[in-house]
């Protein structure tokens, strides 16, 4: 399996000068598997420039898991060419919405109407197949197994295991704040509450446990978390947390905040490589470059890392 990241940014692209290293599109990660199966993990901004990669005049099948439909996370998805045309079949992914109650072709569906884009949903022209998902069933796509998990999130947001029949394993978080107990430790609510959060941590340990890579939600500072609890990210800090909880061989930031320049990414990153134990690589995720395969580009990654780290 091999991946690469098309839009690392968090709420709202950030084009210009101060986002150019790592990039300004909303999150759209492109997954290879080994016998090349194309999935597309969320589809902001960053689907647009994925689509233009694909080869011309060569059908397309494309498999699109999201992992929630806020903004950001679906609003490049009238913008990925493929769809468009005839031969293509897309697989679009998703949980039921927790309101209605329907299936992920509802938010689709809704995002095309007239009022918000110019082009309807009976003009697509590509075969176009809608999948509910249900927390924790696995399903096969190609040569790849891929497991959802409902992650704690303002709306539903799965974050999804694949399995390559490689033997390689990535899992990405989509928007992901962890749970904490709200109750202090003389609440006679404190104890349940807290049973709960332990069993959440199984299930996710379960799920996440010995992922090769792990991409993770990691919006604020420990800091800036004091004043955005319950928006529904995470932290640099967690990030770190999760991938000792799962015993993750390899830890990739994303979702920058937008207000969040090159310069003080480095920064964060510099500050966290002091903070990480040296048996857990981690890295900031950043639009462009090659392909993250299992092997490619590892060692270099890997020895840059330590000259960070020195």
């Amino acid at each position: 399996m091999k991946f690469k990241f098309w839009g690392v940014r968090g709420s709202i692209p950030t084009p210009g000068p101060q986002t150019v290293k790592y990039g300004g599109n909303t999150t759209c990660i492109e997954v290879r598997t080994a016998r090349n199966d194309l999935l597309i993990l969320d589809a902001g901004t960053g689907i647009f420039a994925l689509a233009q990669s694909l080869p011309e005049r060569v059908p397309v099948t494309a498999h699109i898991l999201l992992t929630h439909t806020h903004w950001d996370h679906i609003q490049g998805l009238p913008f990925f060419l493929p769809i468009f045309d005839v031969g293509n079949c897309i697989h679009i992914y998703g949980a039921d919405d927790d309101i209605s109650g329907l299936g992920i072709e509802r938010a689709i569906s809704v995002q095309l109407q007239h009022s918000y884009f110019p082009i309807n949903e009976a003009q697509l022209r590509a075969d176009v197949h809608y999948h509910r998902l249900q927390n924790g069933e696995s399903i096969e796509i190609g040569g790849a197994r891929i497991t959802p998990l409902a992650l704690n999130h303002p709306v539903v947001n799965l974050g999804y295991r694949i399995d390559d029949s490689d033997g390689s394993s990535l899992f990405f978080t989509g928007d992901y704040e962890p749970v904490v107990n709200r109750f202090s430790r003389d609440d006679s609510e404190f104890a349940a509450a807290q049973a709960g959060i332990l069993q959440t941590q199984q299930e996710i340990v379960k799920v996440i446990g010995h992922v090769d890579s792990l991409i993770v939600d990691a919006s604020y500072t420990d800091l800036e978390y004091q004043h955005k609890a319950n928006w529904g990210h995470g932290t640099y800090e967690g990030g770190v947390a999760l991938a000792q909880l799962t015993h993750a061989k390899k830890l990739y930031f994303t979702h920058h905040e937008p207000g969040r320049r090159d310069d003080e990414l480095e920064a964060i990153y510099q500050r966290m490589l002091g903070l990480t134990p040296p048996d857990l690589p981690i890295f900031l995720a950043q639009e462009g470059g090659g392909y993250i395969a299992a092997e490619a580009r590892e060692q270099d990654a890997l020895r840059d890392l330590a000259q960070r780290r020195a």
